[in-house]
């Protein structure tokens, strides 16, 4: 029983060349560790946005120079990119049928989310060390 034609996979599985749902779970696993972080991350956002109501862009840039509060902001930037690119590729595998079309979509998504978690990242540091 053991050679190249035949597999463990369902007659279905290999028909579309899908293997097991382990990326299926590391992404619901994923998607729910974010959303746990988000909580906090978002939180402390909020407050710090009533907080800065305010003030001007002197005070502003004060309060972002603080290390603390840079970190926690490229903490919060970084993990909604990411959380943000995981949910919509999660929705684009559920609803776009086409093979190529998904793909293309996904890679899109996260090429996109990516490049505005840097953007925001290099912002960030840019005000907090005043360059």
């Amino acid at each position: 029983m053991s050679g190249p034609s035949h597999s463990l996979r369902s007659p279905l599985g290999r028909a579309r060349g899908l293997g097991s749902a382990k990326e299926g779970l590391h992404h619901w696993w994923m998607q729910r560790l974010t959303s746990l972080a988000l909580i906090p991350l978002a939180m402390w956002f909020v407050v710090s946005l009533i907080g800065l109501r305010q003030s001007d862009w002197e005070q502003y840039t004060l309060w972002i120079s603080n290390p603390i509060n840079a970190t926690v902001m490229i903490l919060f930037l970084g993990v909604t990119f990411h959380h943000a690119q995981s949910g919509m590729q999660v929705v684009l595998e559920d609803y776009v049928s086409s093979h190529g079309t998904r793909i293309a979509s996904i890679v899109a998504v996260k090429f996109i989310c990516y490049a505005l978690a840097a953007l925001s990242i290099v912002s960030v540091l840019i005000v907090a060390f005043g360059v």
